[in-house]
This record gives C-alpha cells, sequence and structure tokens, in this order.
C-alpha cells in the first residue's frame, strides 16, 4: 500500500494498523491537491528513525550501500523485538529496502530537494507525531539487538524529560522525550550532536547506555565491514555483505593473533577514546602503543586547524620511511587515517577513502592517499587502514573475536 505524504511514504503491517488507528482518531487523509494525499497521526510509543541516503555511485559506495541496507533491516528486526512501535525510514533508495518487512515505513525523499538534516527530522517529527523518536543512520550500531534497545525503550518510556544515547559528544543512537523538544533546538547540521543540542538548548537529562562492543561499533567503512565478517552469530545478511570484502577480512585475521600474544605490540592511532583506550589495555593480551589525536574532529568548531604527530612524521620522512619507521614499533598497525589526511589538508572523495580502506591503491586517484595506501600495504609490519570505528569499537570486536577463535 503507498500514500504521498508530502512525497512518497510506503506502509506494511504495522503501518497500516497505524492508518487505521489514525481514522478513527480523526486524521483521515486529506489535502488532495495535485493527487498528493496527507494524513497526521500521533505514535505514543517509541519510534526508531533511519536515515538512508547520499550513499554515492563509486564501486566501493555501492557495496557499502548494499551493507547498509542489510544493517538496516537487521537493526528493524531487533528494534521491533524490543518494543519499538514502528520503524520508519527515510530514504533516496526506495527500491533498495523491498520488500518491506512489517512493521516498517519508508519515507521517501522529496526528489529535487537538498537534503537539510534539521528539516527533514523536523518534519518525521511532527507528520507521524513521534512522541518517543530515536534516531539513528542505516549503519549505525548494527550488533545492537533486542536487549540493548529494549534499554532505549525502557528509558524513552519514563516520565520526565530526557534523552539517551550511546555517545554523548558524538552520538550514534539519540532518542529523546518528548518529541517536541527538537522544536526547541537551533541548527542541527548532523546527527552526532543531538545529544549536547538536547541538553544544553532544551534541557533534558541526559542517559548513557552501557559502553559496549554493541553500543560502539558502527559501520562506516569497508573496514567495519570487514570486522562484521569476524563476528559470531552476526545477522545472516551481513554476513553476507561482509563476503565482499573477503580479503580484507583475512588482512584482519592475520592479526588477531598479535591481540592474544602478551610478546606483540600493536601501533594504534586516531580518534581513540578513553573507553577504546581502557578496553584494550584491560583485554587484550599485547602491549598497545596509543596515538590518540583529534578527538572531535567530526563536530570541531570552524577554523580548527587539525594537527597530527604522526602526520608531521609523514610529512617529514614521506610514507615509505614512514612505515619503515612505524614497523620498528610494534608488530602490526592500525590506524585511522582521516585524522592524517586532515592533518595534510587533503579532501579525498568518499570512494577514495573507501578503495584506501580496502587496500586497492590502484583505485585511488587522490595522489597523496594513493601513495600512502601503496607504502602501507608494502609495508614490513601489517598496516590496516580505517575510520574512527575502526579506532573504537572496531578494535573491540576484533579482540573479541581473537579470543572466541582461540
Amino acid at each position: 500500500m503507498t500514500f504521498t505524504v508530502g512525497h512518497a511514504v510506503m506502509l506494511t503491517g504495522r503501518g497500516r494498523q497505524l492508518l487505521s488507528r489514525g481514522r478513527e482518531a480523526g486524521g483521515g487523509i486529506a489535502g488532495k491537491g495535485g493527487g498528493l494525499y496527507a494524513w497526521r497521526v500521533g505514535y505514543e510509543q517509541p519510534v526508531l528513525v533511519m536515515f538512508h541516503g547520499g550513499t554515492g555511485e563509486g564501486p566501493a559506495e555501492r557495496m557499502m550501500a548494499r551493507a547498509r541496507v542489510a544493517a538496516a533491516r537487521s537493526t528493524a528486526r531487533a528494534a521491533l523485538a524490543a518494543g519499538f512501535e514502528a520503524v520508519i525510514v527515510a530514504t533516496d533508495e526506495p527500491g533498495a529496502f523491498e520488500p518491506l518487512p512489517a512493521g516498517v515505513l519508508l519515507d521517501v525523499d522529496p526528489p529535487g530537494e537538498p537534503f537539510v538534516y534539521r528539516e527533514r527530522l523536523g518534519r518525521l517529527i511532527e507528520r507521524y507525531g513521534l512522541e518517543r523518536p530515536a534516531v539513528m543512520g542505516s549503519g549505525s550500531v548494527p550488533l545492537l539487538g533486542p536487549d540493548e534497545f529494549a534499554l532505549v525503550v525502557e528509558q524513552l518510556q519514563a516520565r520526565d524529560a530526557r534523552f539517551v544515547t550511546n555517545n554523548f559528544y558524538s552520538a550514534d543512537l539519540t532518542g529523546w522525550t518528548p518529541g517536541s523538544a527538537f522544536a526547541r533546538l537551533g541548527a542541527v547540521p548532523r546527527d552526532n550532536l543531538l545529544p549536547r543540542l538536547l541538553r544544553d538548548e532544551a534541557g533534558l537529562a541526559p542517559v548513557m547506555l552501557p559502553r559496549t562492543t554493541a553500543t560502539q561499533f558502527d559501520l562506516d567503512t569497508p573496514t567495519d565491514l570487514a570486522v562484521l565478517g569476524l563476528v559470531r552469530g552476526v545477522d545472516p545478511g551481513l554476513a553476507m555483505a561482509a563476503g565482499e570484502v573477503a580479503g580484507l577480512t583475512e588482512r584482519l585475521r592475520g592479526v588477531m593473533p598479535l591481540l592474544c600474544d602478551r610478546s606483540a605490540e600493536l601501533v594504534v592511532a586516531g580518534r581513540v577514546g578513553s573507553q577504546a583506550w581502557q578496553y584494550l589495555e584491560r583485554e587484550t593480551a599485547c602491549r598497545v602503543r596509543m596515538f590518540s589525536e583529534e578527538r572531535g574532529l567530526a563536530t570541531a568548531p570552524e577554523g580548527h586547524r587539525p594537527r597530527s604527530l604522526l602526520g608531521f612524521l609523514l610529512e617529514e620522512v614521506g610514507p615509505e620511511r614512514f612505515f619503515q619507521r612505524l614497523a620498528e614499533l610494534g608488530d602490526a598497525a592500525v590506524i585511522d587515517t582521516r585524522v592524517i589526511e586532515a592533518h595534510l589538508g587533503i579532501a579525498p572523495t568518499r570512494e577514495d577513502r573507501f578503495q584506501s580502506d580496502l587496500g586497492a591503491w590502484e583505485e585511488v586517484r587522490e595522489p597523496e592517499l594513493r601513495r600512502f595506501t601503496k607504502a602501507a600495504m608494502e609495508a614490513p609490519l601489517p598496516v590496516i587502514l580505517g575510520g574512527h570505528s575502526l579506532v573504537s569499537g572496531g578494535l573491540m570486536a576484533l579482540n573479541d573475536a581473537a579470543w572466541e577463535g582461540r
């Protein structure tokens, strides 16, 4: 069944039940001008809103888009099983989600309109009458299961004004009540800023989810997808998607024994948070040489000039000698390359970044990143490249898999 609410909305399962309830409550179908339909209904119980779009057209980008759809399907099932009343997927790729699972509504981006996060989310909250919304991206926290989502539901059903999130400073999942509090916020350029804005501008009380592998792992890059290929019990759809990066998964598998080896040393560089650092100190057998730099890079104020110690070394000696020196510091290296890119002042395309993560330096067009990636693949030690999730939930998941496989 398809209706239009200012633009296309596809309903199935609970969505149809919702429409029926909306009519009984007087919401009805209105606004039939030009063949467009609209209605106003209200969700009193928690509803999960997932955004999926702007995924790109490069080969690696399309691969990651397919993986994110698989993650969204898995997440929707977990959220509904945990007590969410519905899941709304806001997307510019409606065909990617067919067939729709029961309980999932598809809200299609208006064609030709630029995507503005605050406006898009605000319209969704108003259109569906969301009193207890939770918001995330399609690749966010893909290891979160019904038990973790049940904690979110429990917090959102509380009577007092509050929000719940997996990361206060750079959120991947944020839910809050009342939903109307969103209207008090000013500019909301991206979802990872929501916790601070809900506290500072809407006056809501914060509730933090426990920091675990499941709450800290994100599916942002091909390296994250390769990590999922090593996780036991992962959703079958995600396992199938991870099959597309089998070569990178094997490279990760080669590093795993080091995590359980007291004589080994691992170099970790990038936006490593204190929680991940503590986890590695507590849960790995190897020694860890840590370079934690540029925390909060994605949410840094305008005019911030990123600087990296490893970036300075790279500039001084070049990529080839850089990795030779790195080999003197450890038996393998895990690097969040976005910090080095920011230090160098380069802005590779997302496709270039993904190809670099895959180690496919021949496919990288940005000259400096291409040379860096080639040197990494030819380095005298194993080098794993990725983004922020790699040096947080990614390493945590990799270590869990390493010990489980012993």
